[in-house]
């Protein structure tokens, strides 16, 4: 194991037993990180449970010369969370980055999407980024009034279907979009603390995905090609946002996928009028067909 971009630093990744969180633990591992390997084991659907993945990729880890520990807790609770923050602290003495990966699918067509499809995704993913956060934070920010120096970086994932939704995934989408929110709002909190906060919305092969992009995510089939969709191709970004050498960089969006990174522009003022006085609905209206025709053009949803 070569240290490199992180020697010293401590991560913790959510969701890392397998896909792209695998990917992103093994690369901070490479660069010299010490990792907490987070993952509950569960199913695509979030059912069931077992602390087998996580285990295998510390094991993967320190097979390589590296240093990991597994956590099995759910980071969507206040409790795993909490865990979660304490396992770094205990293994490592210290925590520099945290990268929120952790989530899973319940897909279906918004009107056969069941309350409890809704409320287990937007847990996961929403939750399951606000927690971990706030107890890093907390923990930042303590290190920070003691007048000690922080370095800390925080990546989360939302997805293009955050960014311009996807049929079939109502709650996937909401749950997305709220974690750009959410990475806004932090980022301009914490910045006084030394935390920097940025976001990804990655596209890769995995076991989330597999389905919806079968027939295009397919890995190469001779020697030496370039897998385009191979969860690896998204963790170098990844690395660098969780390093001290993105200094200045903080409430971004990025994508990445197989070779492309994107910087992302999100909601901002477009084309505006202002009467100075209060419309007619019929006027309104005029005046916003009037605007649509100078702004950019609707882009439809994933699936439409």
């Amino acid at each position: 194991m070569t240290a490199g971009s992180c020697r010293g630093r401590v991560v913790i990744v959510t969701g890392a037993g397998r896909g792209l969180g695998r990917a992103h633990a093994l690369a901070f591992a490479a660069e010299g990180a010490r990792v907490v390997v987070n993952d509950l084991g569960v199913g695509l659907d979030g059912s069931g449970a077992s602390g087998t993945p996580a285990e295998q990729v510390v094991a993967e880890i320190r097979a390589a010369g590296g240093e990991a520990v597994a956590h099995g807790g759910d980071v969507a609770s206040g409790e795993g969370a909490a865990s979660l923050v304490a396992t770094a602290l205990d293994a490592f003495g210290r925590l520099d980055s945290l990268v929120n990966n952790a989530g899973f699918l319940r897909d279906r067509m918004l009107v056969n999407l069941d309350e409890d499809d809704w409320d287990a995704v937007m847990r996961v993913h929403l939750k399951g980024h606000f927690l971990p956060l706030k107890h890093a934070a907390a923990y930042w920010r303590g290190e920070s009034k003691a007048g000690r120096e922080v370095t800390a970086r925080v990546v989360n994932t939302s997805s293009g279907a955050g960014l311009l939704g996807s049929v079939g995934q109502g709650n996937y989408s909401a749950a997305k979009a709220g974690i750009v929110g959410l990475t806004l709002v932090a980022a301009a909190e914490m910045a006084r603390y030394g935390v920097q906060v940025n976001a990804i919305a990655p596209a890769a092969r995995t076991r989330m995905t597999e389905q919806t992009f079968a027939d295009t995510m397919a890995a190469p089939s001779r020697a030496g090609a370039f897998d385009a969709m191979a969860p690896e191709n998204v963790s170098p970004l990844v690395v660098w946002l969780g390093s001290a050498a993105s200094a200045g960089v903080t409430g971004r969006v990025f994508e990445a996928e197989a070779g492309r990174i994107t910087v992302m522009e999100g909601w901002r003022a477009g084309p505006t009028v202002d009467r100075g006085d209060r419309w007619t609905p019929a006027e309104a209206g005029e005046a916003a067909r009037k605007l649509l025709t100078e702004a950019e053009p609707w882009r439809p949803p994933y699936g439409a």
